[in-house]
């Protein structure tokens, strides 16, 4: 082994976390060495594809919607939701910090760092029973979180005066030094060429994401109690597999938070173009879609629709006699519901065409459907029900979608119109109108309408499944972002941020996020380890 390699702060994983951690040290004199394991062109992790919604509190884009948050307001919300539990101070202690300085700490933060938000707050996770989000909170950066991540990338490179920046690609760590009981860097392997590499530093901070990065880590973390489906896809990235959480609890006594808590999705399909194998795509339920189990009958009795309650559609669907769902619906619906999580599927906000995404708001994205249709063998699409139940049984290989089932399905559901719009009586339908009360949901909520409406054609089913997202649990923190041990005291010169750390205390969200709070939570854990170190 080489000489080890020195400098102030190392900092595991290049994510956004990582990112931001690395620049404010930077840009407070420190030197860094950023170790990340992928490729340099994917610095910048999950967040260089993720969509950019971020809960944010007490904004002054709130303020010129109207929109009456409060960081107290947000508080009893975030708690009734999460249900942290009381005998955890520190994800407790981080849900306040959270809805008190996520506006000065990352709002006004990224604004001066020249991005902006689009001039619409989204109203989502509204709770099932109106016990989640009390009011907006969804800010959405323009230009994605891909152009919010090269953004702070740049900013890093030009925080790199006199060369205190070393990155390290395609590296691994794989253990931590210490020294008298203080962390004083960590052991690498350079994975291109198998090297073994040595970084001496003060402080080390680990920013390496979650826990659930593929299939054997998901399911050996899985609640007990809680159905674990057969299959399903993984939206995170098969390098979160928490390693090094476990290295840390083993050697160093860092407690792991709740690590069964995950932020999954209901419905996501397989990535037509997948970048590791089991690749999914995480699709925003088209709210007016019905929700459809194996055999194509509508799922109830409650039904199921998109925007209340994501852990509880995660429950649901995981509960299931098979682990698919099919979402039935028509092109009308599509055209304007239709939204597909990330920066990829959403290129008119992620390059900036702010005419054209006013063109495809208004009108219909009709390009996004017939690129699913294209691209997906998960995407169907017939001139009538029973073609469309041929395709489904195709697909899966089975006859379980009985023609005739479908139908009475579509009948069921289209009863309601039959009387005029003072006579329907259907939970969706209501929880639909409710979210048009909103003006941004408006605009990509259908009026409801049968599904049989003449002129909306053709019909519409994507077979859907559960997919991987979020760790919701991480290694115990405070709110310096110092890894504390079982104890409760600070391990010397150790600390965590961003996912690998709950997004802050082991678990800031307990059980639910109110969603959005993945990528502030970032920020605001890096900016909390860069001011201590």
């Amino acid at each position: 082994m080489d000489k080890p390699m020195q400098s102030d702060v190392v900092v595991v994983g290049g994510g956004l976390a990582g990112i931001v951690t690395a620049l404010e040290a930077l840009r407070k004199g420190r030197s860094v060495t950023l170790i990340d394991r992928d490729t340099p062109e994917r610095l910048g992790g999950l967040a260089l594809w993720a969509f950019g919604g971020m809960a944010l509190v007490g904004t002054p884009l709130q303020a010129k919607k109207k929109i009456p948050d409060s960081p107290d307001r947000a508080l009893r919300d975030w708690l009734r939701f999460g249900e942290l539990p009381d005998d955890d101070p520190w994800s407790l202690a981080w849900a306040r910090h959270y809805v008190e300085h996520s506006c000065a700490e990352v709002y006004d933060y990224l604004l001066a760092h020249g991005l902006r938000f689009m001039p619409a707050v989204n109203w989502v996770e509204r709770g099932w029973q109106g016990d989640g989000n009390s009011v907006p909170r969804y800010h959405i950066v323009w230009g994605t979180a891909r152009h919010m991540t090269l953004t702070l990338i740049a900013a890093l490179r030009a925080a790199d005066s006199g060369g205190r920046l070393r990155l390290l690609h395609r590296h691994r760590v794989t253990a931590l030094d210490t020294q008298a009981g203080q962390v004083t860097g960590v052991h690498a392997t350079d994975e291109a060429t198998g090297a073994s590499v040595r970084c001496q530093a003060t402080a080390v901070v680990l920013a390496m994401g979650g826990l659930n990065g593929h299939h054997a880590a998901v399911r050996a973390h899985w609640p007990q109690g809680r159905a674990l489906p057969a299959t399903f896809l993984n939206g995170a990235h098969p390098y979160s597999d928490g390693t090094l959480h476990h290295w840390a609890a083993e050697h160093l006594g860092a407690p792991l938070v709740r690590p069964g808590e995950m932020w999954n999705y209901a419905a996501g399909f397989p990535h037509p173009q997948p970048h590791f194998e089991g690749h999914g795509l995480s699709s925003i339920p088209c709210k007016s879609a019905l929700w459809l189990n194996h055999r194509g009958e509508r799922l109830g009795p409650e039904p199921l629709v998109t925007g209340f309650d994501t852990h509880a559609l995660c429950q649901r669907v995981a509960a299931l006699e098979k682990p698919y769902t099919w979402h039935l619906l028509n092109w009308r619906i599509a055209a304007k519901e239709l939204a597909i999580s990330g920066a990829e599927h959403n290129a008119r906000i992620r390059d900036r065409q702010f005419l054209r995404f006013l063109k495809e708001t208004l009108l219909g994205n009709h390009r996004l459907v017939r690129q699913m249709q294209a691209e997906s063998p998960h995407f169907l699409v017939d001139a009538t029900l029973a073609g469309l139940a041929h395709q489904m049984n195709a697909l899966t290989g089975t006859q379980d979608v009985r023609a005739e089932v479908l139908q009475a399905t579509a009948d069921t559901f289209d009863a309601n119109f039959s009387r005029g719009d003072s006579l329907h009586n259907d939970d969706q339908i209501r929880r639909i109108l409710h979210a048009r009360q909103w003006g941004p949901d408006r605009l990509r909520t259908c009026k409801p309408a049968p599904l049989q409406q003449r002129g909306a054609g053709p019909f519409i089913a994507i077979q859907m499944q559960l997919i991987t997202r979020k760790s919701l649990g991480g290694l115990r923190t405070d709110l310096q972002s110092r890894a504390l041990n079982t104890a409760g005291k600070p391990i010397p010169g150790l600390y965590c941020v961003g996912e690998a750390a709950g997004f802050g205390g082991g678990g800031a969200n307990g059980k639910r996020s109110l969603e959005g709070t993945f990528l502030p939570g970032c920020i605001l854990t890096a900016r909390a380890a860069a001011r201590a170190l």
